[in-house]
C-alpha cells in the first residue's frame, strides 16, 4: 500500500559504460575550463615576465613590486641597480622587476 514497485533500469549498451562515461564528463569539461581560464593565461603572463627580465639593459625605465620608479643603470644574472634619483642608487632582485614603463617616463631623473 505505500510501498511502490521497484523496477530494474535497462542498461544502456552491452558492457554498461554509457552510464560511467556521462558521470565523468562534468569532472572533464571542468577541468577543460579551468585550464583555459586559470592554467593558460598564467603560464602566458610568467613566459612574458621572464622574457622582460631578460631584455633589461641599461637606460630601461622600471616600476619594482614594491611600487620604485627607476631607471636601470647595471644588469646582473641575479640583480638590477636601479637609480631611483640623480645620485641614488639601490640593488634589487630581478624578479622584482614587474613593469617595464615606456621611454621618457622618468623625466626628473
Amino acid at each position: 500500500m505505500f510501498i511502490s514497485n521497484a523496477y530494474a533500469q535497462a542498461p544502456t549498451d552491452m558492457l554498461g559504460l554509457g552510464g560511467n562515461l556521462t558521470s565523468f564528463l562534468p569532472l572533464v569539461l571542468m577541468f577543460v575550463v579551468m585550464y583555459f581560464l586559470m592554467i593558460r593565461p598564467q603560464q602566458k603572463r610568467a613566459k612574458e615576465q621572464k622574457a622582460m627580465m631578460d631584455a633589461l639593459a641599461k637606460g630601461d625605465e622600471v616600476v619594482t613590486a614594491g611600487g620604485i620608479l627607476g631607471k636601470v643603470s647595471k644588469v646582473t644574472d641575479v640583480y638590477v641597480t636601479l637609480e631611483v634619483a640623480a645620485g641614488t642608487e639601490i640593488v634589487v632582485q630581478k624578479p622584482s622587476v614587474t613593469t617595464l614603463l615606456p621611454k621618457g617616463t622618468l623625466k626628473a631623473l
